[in-house]
């Protein structure tokens, strides 16, 4: 068979175009393809974006939770209402009765007052005190290390520091109790609410309670023996009766009290006696104690007394029955601690079996 030209040209025309239609079906395919792939891609991307967002929520929501179970928790207190969230851990403490309520409840304060003596705190707390900044003095803590110790929680005495009480509110969340004169428990109780431990503050108050109970039970009639409270000072000597630390203890152990304290007036927490007075202090058994400041002239007052003959001719120097105790434990710490290192002392000067 003979091919035309004309027939060779259509032919041609044919399988060129044949041709541009795979390569064509090819490219669609490919872009097809692509336009596939880059949706997948951005899907996937959306998906993760999605994901990381439902995750950032979740997370969010878990804070959210965690702080929803710490809710504020309004404390009423000597000056006002103050709300108070979780569990405070930066604590700022302005007395040293609330140093030994922090102590005994397992809190390390950031700061706190100095003690009455030591240097800087007393004996019996100085290695749990270790580390702690001493912010001043409980009539005049310094307000600028306080803040700069940035605490979450200050706690404080309406009767020491009234005047400073919008200051430190201002740094922190403040929580004060009313005086220092009363109960040491119930400033106890308000300090364990303020840190979130009235649990624990109550299992303690128990505690002490039943040590209470205990001694009495075991003193039996001894608990009718008179006692009798001397402090000496710079200058002056004290006979302290019931409303103060040792003479509240005294009170709930139910030990008797000689005539002087018995015949005080109720608002008189002590008398200052000269020496002449002496026989009225004298009881069964006489506790006496030194607040030395380190310049050793209470001390001096404490040699010159005790060596004096009408100490040494009262009822309870010559029956050996006059102790010398820690000022800090049997007055002026003030706090918790101080009360049970004080009925452990009791318990061995009464010779009973803790």
């Amino acid at each position: 068979m003979v091919t035309t030209p004309k027939r060779n040209r259509t032919l041609l025309f044919a399988l060129m175009a044949l041709i541009l239609v795979v390569v064509l079906a090819g490219c669609g395919s490919k872009n097809d393809n692509g336009g596939t792939n880059a949706a997948l891609a951005n899907n996937a991307a959306a998906n993760n974006t999605t994901a990381s967002g439902e995750n950032a929520a979740s997370g969010e929501e878990t804070t959210n939770a965690a702080a929803g179970n710490s809710e504020a928790r309004i404390v009423k207190h000597a000056m006002g209402e103050t709300p108070i969230t979780g569990t405070p851990v930066k604590v700022v403490i302005l007395t040293n009765e609330g140093t030994e309520a922090l102590l005994a409840l397992g809190v390390k304060p950031v700061g706190a007052v100095k003690s009455w003596t030591g240097s800087p705190w007393y004996d019996h707390i100085k290695a749990e005190m270790e580390g702690v900044t001493e912010v001043g003095e409980e009539s005049q803590p310094n307000l600028e290390v306080i803040a700069g110790l940035q605490p979450d929680l200050i706690i404080g005495n309406k009767m020491r520091q009234e005047k400073v009480y919008e200051q430190l509110k201002a740094i922190a969340p403040t929580v004060m109790s009313e005086d220092l004169r009363g109960e040491w428990q119930n400033n106890f109780k308000l300090y364990a609410e303020a840190l979130g431990k009235t649990a624990e503050g109550d299992a303690l108050l128990a505690t002490f309670d039943t040590r209470i109970a205990d001694f009495k039970t075991k003193a039996g009639d001894k608990v009718n023996e008179t006692v009798s409270v001397v402090r000496f000072m710079d200058g002056k000597t004290r006979v302290y009766h019931t409303n103060t630390f040792s003479g509240l203890l005294f009170g709930k152990l139910g030990l008797a009290r000689n005539e002087m304290t018995k015949n005080a007036k109720e608002d008189a927490f002590v008398d200052e006696i000269t020496k002449e007075r002496l026989p009225e202090a004298d009881a069964t058994r006489i506790f006496y104690f030194t607040y030395e400041t380190g310049d050793g002239k209470a001390s001096q007052t404490e040699t010159e007394w005790t060596n004096d003959p009408l100490w040494k001719g009262l009822g309870a120097v010559k029956n050996g029955q006059a102790y010398k105790v820690s000022d800090a434990i049997w007055n002026t710490a003030g706090g918790i601690k101080a009360a049970n290192l004080m009925l452990d002392e009791l318990y061995d000067i009464y010779g009973l079996q803790k």
